[in-house]
């Protein structure tokens, strides 16, 4: 993906007016398709799922990393995932933590609320 900014930055903006209340525009589409395209893998789906219902709001790699994959699989996944703008990551010593970026679920979640009325 060649965009000028990176996803994480996109992620921290707020993105776009529920669906259900105006048509989006090219560009929010684009970016937000990034993470629902990044979400579309079952692998990628499953290592998202581990991560936001980690204890403690973080997981390291070495917990989450059984979903039926290589660890280079893995880790091709997470850096999908990173890149999408939905994962934050931290090294610490040989191991990796990751973290849901911080507004990843809310801009998901506010594109496809129902419009109440």
């Amino acid at each position: 993906m060649s965009n000028p900014r990176s996803l994480l930055d996109v992620v921290a903006t707020p993105c776009c007016a529920p669906l259900t209340r105006s048509p989006i525009g090219e560009t929010d589409a684009e970016r937000v398709a990034a993470m629902f395209r990044a979400l579309g893998d079952p692998v990628r789906l499953r290592l998202f799922s581990n991560v936001a219902s980690a204890e403690g709001g973080e997981a390291c790699v070495c917990d989450i990393q059984d979903v039926g994959v290589s660890q280079p699989t893995v880790s091709h996944h997470l850096r999908k995932l990173r890149e999408a703008g939905l994962l934050e990551s931290e090294r610490r010593g040989s191991w990796v933590y990751y973290r849901l970026a911080p507004s990843a679920l809310r801009v998901m979640s506010d594109l496809l609320a129902p419009v109440d009325g």
